[in-house]
């Protein structure tokens, strides 16, 4: 009995991928559940693990496009894998042999010899010669002025956010706001109950759970920041469904937080940290990359300073984070050194007016620069 390996669903709107590789070679035996092929669509890229166990046959090759439900390999289960195949030359010796046409003699004036330049004859190539072969195609050789370049064909999944950034700056009237925050309390707290914290919830206690959940308060102020536009309607979500930017290997994948404003420190940190795994794992499934309200994206962890985030559309708002410099600042007349980090809020203009955006990021360093307002929130 065998067993068809068919591609997924992978998602709504979605109807193919691009087949990366196989992680199994054509004959292999494997296992249920194992990663046997590696999937991309225009938003992630996944790995899609063998129903049963047995030996694989290949039926589509990498590089291929396959449509939702086709048929890419099939697994025999081993007990049918294990038998003796019929041997080839068998079956060779049982197919007839088609009868050959008998060679026809050249006629006289194929015979002819033709004239050359210098007046002597040279034969003439008959007609039914066979062509003398040509060498076979393969990667062209790089001129010495192509030495320094090589040329790559770009990812499926860096087609899309090439396009996808390209169609937000075109559709949506992007400005970007700046703000900075002392993030010496948040890190005296992380100090003071990293340890309890993590004993009691299993978890780290994280920065961007920190700022994931002053983001969700501050977006409670101000709902305009988690609504979009629909042709001519503006669509108001009640819930904050929270996307965080994750570099991988392929490119950069928003996976979603559903649920974000229901959740506390602890259960951000699980879902971020769950997420970001899966999506350097290329386990995302195309449902954690869909719905998103507003999102986070953090530079600061690659050591930018400052940046203008572009907008995941069709949110209206994306929150930059950058890295933490200890800088001169002035606190009661006094000059003094302060972890400090800039924010900026990037947001739909057409949309979200500049004194809503400017009292968003206020009530972001609010609630960072004294972390007990968290608690107390509603």
């Amino acid at each position: 009995m065998s067993v068809q390996v068919r591609v997924p669903e992978l998602g709504e709107s979605i109807s193919d991928a691009l087949l990366v590789r196989w992680l199994k070679e054509d004959g292999a035996t494997v296992r249920a559940d194992e990663p046997i092929v590696e999937l991309e669509t225009d938003k992630s890229a996944m790995e899609v693990g063998a129903e049963a166990g047995g030996r694989l046959s290949i039926r589509a090759q990498a590089g291929e496009r396959v449509r939702v439900g086709a048929v890419i390999a099939e697994i025999t289960e081993a007990a049918q894998a294990e038998r003796p195949r019929e041997p080839e030359l068998a079956r060779a010796v049982e197919r007839p042999r088609a009868p050959q046409r008998p060679r026809e003699a050249p006629t006289a004036a194929e015979r002819r010899p033709a004239a050359n330049g210098d007046g002597a004859r040279r034969p003439e190539r008959v007609a039914t010669a066979p062509e003398p072969p040509r060498p076979a195609s393969g990667p062209r050789e790089a001129r010495p002025a192509d030495a320094d370049v090589e040329r790559v064909p770009m990812s499926e999944l860096r087609r899309t956010i090439a396009r996808r950034l390209v169609e937000a700056q075109q559709q949506a009237a992007i400005l970007t706001t700046f703000n900075e925050i002392d993030v010496g309390e948040v890190q005296a707290l992380r100090q003071r109950y990293r340890e309890r914290f993590k004993a009691r919830h299993g978890v780290d206690l994280g920065l961007m759970s920190l700022f994931a959940r002053a983001a969700v308060l501050a977006l409670k102020d101000v709902t305009i920041l988690n609504a979009s536009i629909d042709g001519d309607d503006i669509v108001y979500h009640h819930r904050v469904h929270l996307g965080i930017a994750v570099s991988t290997p392929r490119g950069l994948v928003v996976p979603v937080v559903r649920d974000a404003d229901r959740l506390d420190v602890a259960g951000l940190e699980r879902a971020i940290a769950d997420l970001a795994a899966r999506a350097r794992e290329t386990k995302v499934a195309p449902d954690d990359l869909r719905g998103g309200t507003f999102t986070i994206t953090n530079g600061g962890v690659f050591g930018s300073l400052l940046s203008t985030p572009i907008l995941n559309p069709p949110q209206s708002g994306i929150l930059g984070m950058h890295t933490i410099q200890p800088r001169p600042v002035a606190r009661d007349g006094q000059v003094v050194i302060r972890p400090m980090m800039y924010v900026a809020l990037s947001y739909d203009h057409r949309l979200v007016d500049g004194a809503q955006a400017v009292s968003f990021l206020v009530r972001l360093k609010e609630l960072l620069e004294d972390p007990a307002r968290m608690a107390l929130a509603a």
